[in-house]
């Protein structure tokens, strides 16, 4: 009876010892992908930040072009500026009909 418990021992070492190896496996690997996912997020962070920062000189750029536009059609010169623009528009459309139908 002694040796049965002792082969039952040993088997639920050997049991005990795979389950413990496949856990390692299975831990090392969740370890890799977060690494990898920390990484990734790192990286994207990076971007994101860089984005932010062109948006912010974009919108400035922006906000002071609207009010130089503001500022011209406050002035005397605001139908002039449109006749000139209305002309530009009207140039750059014949232009793209000459090369179109080339």
């Amino acid at each position: 009876m002694r040796r049965s418990n002792a082969g039952e021992h040993s088997v639920y070492e050997e049991e005990n010892q795979r389950l413990e190896s496949e856990l390692r496996n299975k831990v090392s690997a969740l370890k890799s992908l977060s690494i990898n996912i920390g990484e990734e997020v790192r990286d994207q962070n990076k971007l994101l930040y860089g984005m932010d920062d062109d948006m912010n000189k974009v919108s400035g750029f922006l906000g002071s072009t609207m009010k130089r536009l503001k500022g011209i059609s406050r002035g005397g010169y605001g139908r002039l500026y449109c006749y000139l623009l209305l002309f530009v528009l009207a140039v750059f459309f014949v232009m793209y009909l000459l090369i179109r139908l080339s």
